[in-house]
């Protein structure tokens, strides 16, 4: 028996797309907003759920600690992002959106929607709805176990840093 052709694995497949979207939304990213894509995904992070640890961070926008650390420093250094220390933690800090932080957050959020009806709009309604339910499935049942294993993605809203 002949094994599947490579193209036909899934997650073959999930990486073709994945590096495809990748490429074309860090170009849009640059051209309507001035910032790389792993930057955009951390000022979404940011002004979806701050404030925020790095830890969140690196959590929410799906990057590890170091990721999530320099491209918070990035939008710190655009001005987009301010980091105070933790009340809680002397050690640590906390992460907010500033007022341009929050107008260039619109428009990652305004991008965001442009590309998922750029990407998915060849889908109908039924069709998107059902993709985001077995992509759903999926992640939840690759969630590690609540042992304490590294790294889950977030299938709910990050904790806030106080």
């Amino acid at each position: 028996m002949n094994p599947p052709a490579l193209e036909r694995f899934l997650t073959y497949r999930l990486h073709v797309l994945n590096k495809i979207t990748d490429r074309d939304t860090n170009r849009a990213y640059l051209e309507a907003c001035g910032i790389p894509l792993g930057e955009a995904r951390c000022l979404a992070a940011i002004g979806r759920y701050a404030p925020l640890s790095v830890n969140d961070l690196a959590r929410a926008a799906n990057l590890n600690k170091g990721q999530a650390s320099r491209s918070a420093q990035a939008l710190v250094d655009r001005g987009l992002v301010e980091k105070t220390m933790s009340a809680s933690d002397g050690r640590g800090v906390v992460l907010a959106p500033t007022p341009d932080g929050l107008a260039q957050y619109q428009r990652v959020i305004d991008l965001i929607a442009r590309r998922n009806e750029e990407i998915f709009g060849c889908l109908s309604a039924d069709e998107q709805r059902l993709l985001g339910d077995m992509l759903d499935r999926v992640n939840s049942h690759l969630q590690p176990d609540a042992d304490g294993a590294e790294d889950p993605l977030p299938p709910t809203p990050p904790q806030n840093a106080p």
